[in-house]
């Protein structure tokens, strides 16, 4: 199998990457494809003891720079039939491998199979399980499901090439490129889920889309118009217009703030990010801090 793993300028964190992946219990050969994103390629030190078959391709971003175009530049440059992906500050645990591969032999219909997640952010781990039974389209329609994290993800490379498409490259700041890979994956058949903590995601205060509010909006705007089901599904264009509405209030657009945040209420009265769209709006309360506070346990806004 071939994993991608884009990078720019983290060397120690891609090395502990690189290595959780190679050191996987798996009986056949494992390819890491790192790419390079607006870096120059370098060599990557390996451990001498790995199992034979393990190996590692150094390739340069040829496509779009980001997130998005390095993903696809990876899956690309990929030599085997199942394709993983991983970011580079993040870890897979000791058996992700091989849980995932059978679960994929049992649901060979399945379009991914994707793992629970341990959140790690100020210390601690926060774990996160993945949901047992199948995820269709309207799942995600409904949920972001914060738990198939794209760092879990293994998937037939053919699949990706012939029926769900590479990564969306045009989607402003690449905001949310995985979100809609996954709308697009699980349109074409379910996702199923190894439901224990596989993978380790590292989130950090000075995370890149961290009050880049401006580019989430416009990325969530990019999601809505692709998909027109959201409109079917009242409460996951609720979630989507809470997330916009929040974003306007950390630009300090209290109007458009307000404006969002009840569309999203006309749509799922219940929907938390309006309200907090809301008290942001006011200016009495801030959205770095409610975005601090929710890491804490492991979630997001």
């Amino acid at each position: 199998m071939s994993v991608t793993i884009p990078t720019r300028d983290r060397p120690q964190l891609l090395a502990r990457a690189v290595e959780a992946i190679l050191t996987q219990d798996h009986d056949g050969p494992i390819e890491c494809v790192v790419v390079f994103d607006q870096s120059e390629p370098h060599e990557i030190p390996l451990r001498s003891d790995l199992p034979a078959g393990r190996t590692v391709k150094a390739v340069k971003n040829t496509r779009k720079p980001g997130l998005a175009g390095a993903r696809n530049s990876g899956i690309l440059a990929a030599s085997n039939p199942i394709m993983g992906f991983c970011d580079d500050d993040d870890e897979w645990l000791p058996g992700k491998l091989a849980a995932q591969l059978s679960l994929m032999d049992q649901h060979p219909g399945a379009s991914v199979v994707a793992t629970g997640i341990l959140v790690h952010f100020n210390g601690r781990d926060r774990t996160r399980p993945a949901p047992r039974r199948p995820l269709n389209h309207g799942d995600f329609l409904e949920d972001r499901i914060m738990e198939v994290n794209p760092c879990t993800v293994l998937s037939r490379r053919e699949l990706i090439l012939d029926r769900i498409g590479l990564v969306d490259e045009e989607i402003p700041g690449g905001y949310a490129e995985d979100y809609e890979w996954l709308l697009r994956a699980s349109a074409v058949a379910p996702i199923r889920c190894v439901p224990e903590p596989l993978v380790r995601i590292y989130w950090h205060s000075h995370s890149f889309y961290t009050e880049q509010w401006r580019v989430i909006i416009d990325g969530l705007l990019y999601v809505l118009n692709r998909h027109p089901g959201f409109s079917q599904h009242p409460r996951g264009l609720a979630r989507i217009q809470g997330q916009i509405a929040f974003a306007y209030a950390g630009l300090g657009e209290y109007p458009r703030a307000r404006s969002w945040a009840r569309k999203a209420l006309r749509h799922n009265i219940k929907e938390k990010r309006a309200y907090l769209a809301l008290a942001c709006s006011t200016g009495l309360v801030r959205n770095d801090s409610v975005v601090r506070f929710a890491k804490r346990f492991g979630r997001n806004v």
